[in-house]
């Protein structure tokens, strides 16, 4: 396995994990991208743990370069970013499996030998599963609110009555556990319901 991340510490302590599992043998380590894409060349290992942000050359990007040098590379995106649209990414662009740095230390094994056995993994956060319930009709709702338009507004744009958006509003509300409609666009943006207009 071929580990990539800048921040030594957590380098380190990916290392303390795997050193737990005897099926799992670290083969390499990079600090940067391009040092990524070197390592891979050299060591071409089952799977590579790749963090997103880094000086350079970013994790999907270097990713995206390893699999097209080996189209069978397995990826596990490591990130702090719980943002579903960095996930959505992330997955387009070839990744095998992506895992919050938050969740390393209970879920990184089982992630490792899932992907390497040629299955995606992910662990979404229950913030993120509340958010996905969101309906469609909430989210046309989120996205005005988002805008700025009042709750008469929105009803006028989506041809529906002013206390169904109130309605639609206290649920949406209610899901993202937010304390009011800024919070909740707040929300929404941060965890990619909504995209910045």
């Amino acid at each position: 396995m071929l580990v990539v991340d800048d921040h030594p510490l957590l380098m380190q302590g990916i290392e303390d994990i795997l050193a737990l599992a005897p099926d799992i043998q670290l083969v390499g380590h990079a600090g940067s991208g391009l040092d990524a894409i070197s390592q891979f060349t050299l060591v071409r290992p089952d799977v590579t743990l790749m963090d997103i942000q880094m000086p350079g050359m970013n994790g999907i990007e270097a990713m995206a370069t390893i699999l097209v040098m080996a189209p069978d590379a397995r990826v596990l995106i490591l990130t702090l970013h719980r943002h579903e649209s960095q996930m959505r990414e992330a997955f387009a662009a070839g990744a095998a499996g992506y895992l919050q740095k938050s969740h390393a230390a209970t879920h990184l094994l089982d992630a490792v030998r899932t992907v390497h056995a040629g299955s995606i993994y992910r662990v979404v956060p229950v913030a993120q599963q509340a958010a996905r319930s969101l309906s469609v009709a909430e989210i046309e709702v989120l996205k005005l609110a988002a805008l700025g338009y009042s709750n008469r507004r929105i009803g006028e744009s989506l041809d529906i009555p002013e206390e169904t958006v109130k309605s639609r509003m206290k649920s949406i509300l209610a899901k993202l556990s937010a304390n009011d409609r800024t919070h909740a666009v707040t929300l929404a943006l941060q965890r990619g319901i909504i995209a910045m207009l």
